[in-house]
């Protein structure tokens, strides 16, 4: 057996026959949907959004999820050798998946009620609706702790005073998901684009 040089301690044999199958599968659609098309995305400065209908069609957006939020029930390995195969392809598309699927909808399968799941977890895994994410401000940084936005009850609505920079995914977002500090600690608020 030859040494691989892109495996070099042979972790593809600890991969379980799924696992396997969903590393091929990403890995022929970076091979045949990104790379032929991400150098032309990138001389025109532009998301390569055109994709976002197939990525979802392959079960990749909330892939961890359970399959009655539109997941795909598959575990953190899976999880990894996808984000992995799209890294190879182009870096602002795994950001994409990440964003999505952990830090838009994660939050909201973990935290949110089961009527925001409802509404929000199956068309964000069909691609429907894009997420972005709200933490990152201009003096703090990605530190919640340095985080400056706040958001005060008025009724039963909240008011939230705040900005936030370098969101990804927010040119092609239609939620987002901003975090604020309220008297009860840190909280995540899923907005409607408009």
């Amino acid at each position: 057996m030859s040494l691989n040089p892109y495996d070099l301690f042979d972790v593809r044999s600890l991969l379980s026959d799924e696992e396997r199958a969903v590393q091929a599968t990403v890995a022929r659609f970076t091979d045949e949907r990104v790379l032929p098309i991400i150098g032309d995305a990138f001389d025109q400065g532009r998301f390569p959004d055109e994709l976002i209908p197939e990525i979802a069609a392959l079960g990749l957006l909330g892939c961890s999820l359970p399959e009655q939020y539109g997941g795909g029930g598959l575990n953190a390995v899976s999880y990894g050798l996808i984000c992995q195969e799209l890294e190879r392809g182009d870096s602002g598309l795994r950001s994409f998946v990440s964003v999505q699927s952990s830090l838009c909808m994660y939050p909201i399968f973990a935290y949110g009620s089961e009527e925001q799941r409802t509404r929000w977890l199956p068309d964000m895994a069909a691609g429907k609706v894009i997420g972005c994410f709200g933490l990152t401000e201009a003096h703090g940084g990605s530190d919640p702790a340095a985080m400056k936005t706040r958001a005060v009850r008025d009724g039963g609505d909240w008011v939230i005073n705040g900005s936030k920079m370098w969101i990804t995914s927010g040119p092609v977002a239609d939620i987002a998901i901003v975090w604020a500090h309220t008297e009860d600690g840190i909280q995540g608020f899923v907005l409607e684009k408009g």
